[in-house]
């Protein structure tokens, strides 16, 4: 956990780059990202030359033995003048990360590093120089281990929800952490976002595997812990950049991040993961012609939202879990599409739950209204009765200040989701309760929770109106009383 003091550098040097005259925070995430991933190699460095100094066997270096070669290195230039900076990681560094692929020390942030751009503008050297300290002090004194060091980038990736549109690209860790908990992924599963962003739902993945079963792990687990335990699509260069670097920093070195349109015909994945983890896109439309034949055979429609859930229901294994957020429009529109939609969930595979969330939740940036969606992948059906829940609070204030707040229904969530045997004697009156399937079936396969929740109304006894007129007088007496004091008052 990163303490405000932390929390407090990091504005910092967020804020110099701000007045430096870079003000797209996407921007300003990818070129802090660039400098990590240039001291990280450093690190490195620094481990293998250990390793060879105690006769281990040595492992591939990274920088050149050279002197050109060492100069690269961040321990070299980092306490070098400003313009001296500027000239090693704008004309040497840079260049050469852009070509380290093909290497042993290939990644999969080195792999989306050709198109990567320097935008640290040339007439402001001594901004560079300003970051590479403030950076390097935080490594140097507030960087405990890697888990520290994650925190740090979820931190600086939260920018991105205060920042407008940017903040489409990423989910609040907390929905996340609870997602991940639904499903509960374990070491011997296969994971992926197929519209991952920043990466955020495989880092929690990662989190929650690490926490239940780092002490049993095997070496083989760990091995693919490290890279094919997770994968992630999207379309987007720079969200891969970014993805790749958010994962590298949590020991998942070789993930499988790939530049893909993920609805189209180019993506051939099918039956493949256990389990699927993701926010797809909510809003917008894709070309006809280029969506998968087999998606439109679940519902033929050109909108994302409903693309996206009928992909993860091919890209899943039979069994496989899938926890995914969808538009509230998901659950109750009356098109076709999304009928077709949701009665192949229904009756085709096995709907566990659907969460109603309240329109906070995405805020400052939107305030939509969502559901999370929990299904396994069955093709033979196997829905009984889905576990409905009315979520009020999610521990933060609904407004756009979304500060920190003592409600909060997620551990009741969690423990009644994983306890469905003790929802059953719950009336349609509580916040969580179960229905049949035979019901939703009768309701065209409506999900929205305020179709079956029910409502107990306080009768309210009022006065008759006699009584009511008979005070009203009374009232208007007292009035005019009042007004002849006040006259009497002013005569005086």
């Amino acid at each position: 956990m990163i303490t405000g003091e932390i929390k407090n550098k990091v504005d910092k040097i967020w804020q110099d780059i701000w007045a430096g005259g870079i003000t797209n925070p996407i921007t300003v995430i990818e070129q802090l990202t660039y400098l990590m991933f240039i001291r990280s190699l450093d690190e490195h460095e620094l481990e293998t030359e250990s390793l060879e100094a105690l006769g281990v066997a040595s492992r591939p270096r990274i920088f050149p033995e050279t002197e050109a070669g060492q100069s690269m290195r961040w321990n070299k230039f980092k306490d070098k003048d400003a313009r001296k900076i500027y000239e090693i990681v704008g004309q040497k560094v840079f260049p050469f990360i852009k070509n380290m692929n093909g290497t042993d020390t290939d990644t999969a942030f080195s792999r989306y590093m050709r198109d990567a751009m320097f935008l640290f503008p040339e007439g402001k050297k001594q901004l560079l120089q300003k970051v590479v300290t403030g950076l390097d002090e935080l490594y140097e004194h507030d960087i405990a281990d890697r888990d520290m060091l994650g925190d740090l980038y979820e931190y600086m990736l939260g920018k991105l929800s205060t920042a407008g549109q940017n903040g489409q690209f990423r989910t609040p860790k907390h929905i996340r952490d609870m997602m991940v908990r639904l499903v509960a992924p374990g070491p011997d599963d296969r994971i992926c976002d197929p519209a991952c962003g920043t990466a955020g739902f495989l880092v929690s993945s990662a989190e929650y595997i690490r926490e239940r079963y780092e002490a049993v792990m095997t070496s083989g687990q760990w091995d693919r812990f490290a890279g094919e335990t997770f994968s992630g699509f999207d379309s987007d260069a720079t969200m891969l950049r970014i993805s790749a670097m958010n994962l590298m920093l949590h020991s998942i070195t070789h993930p499988d991040i790939d530049y893909e349109d993920s609805v189209s015909k180019q993506n051939e994945v099918s039956s493949k993961y256990d389990v699927i983890l993701a926010n797809p896109p909510f809003t917008g439309t894709v070309d006809e012609e280029s969506i998968s034949d087999n998606l439109k055979a679940v519902c033929s429609t050109k909108k994302t939202e409903l693309l996206f859930v009928a992909l993860f229901l091919r890209m899943l294994k039979k069994g496989g879990r899938c926890a995914c957020i969808v538009p509230d429009g998901v659950l109750f529109g009356t098109t076709n599409a999304h009928k077709a939609l949701r009665r192949e969930l229904v009756e085709n595979h096995q709907l566990r739950a659907v969460i109603s969330m309240p329109s906070g939740v995405f805020k400052p940036y939107a305030g939509v209204s969502t559901a999370v969606l929990v299904f396994t992948k069955t093709g033979a059906g196997g829905t009984d009765r889905v576990w409905f829940y009315d979520m009020k609070a999610d521990g933060y204030s609904l407004d756009d200040k979304r500060a920190e707040t003592a409600d909060n229904d997620i551990p009741d969530i969690l423990a009644r989701f994983h306890n469905l045997a003790g929802e059953a004697g719950r009336a349609r009156t509580d916040r969580s309760f179960l229905v049949d399937k035979a019901d939703i079936a009768a309701n065209a396969c409506d999900l929205s929770i305020n179709r079956y929740k029910e409502t107990v109304y306080e009768k309210v006894e009022y006065d008759s109106p006699l009584v009511i007129l008979t005070r009203l007088d009374e009232l208007s007496l007292t009035i005019a009383d009042r007004m002849e004091e006040l006259r009497g008052m002013l005569d005086e």
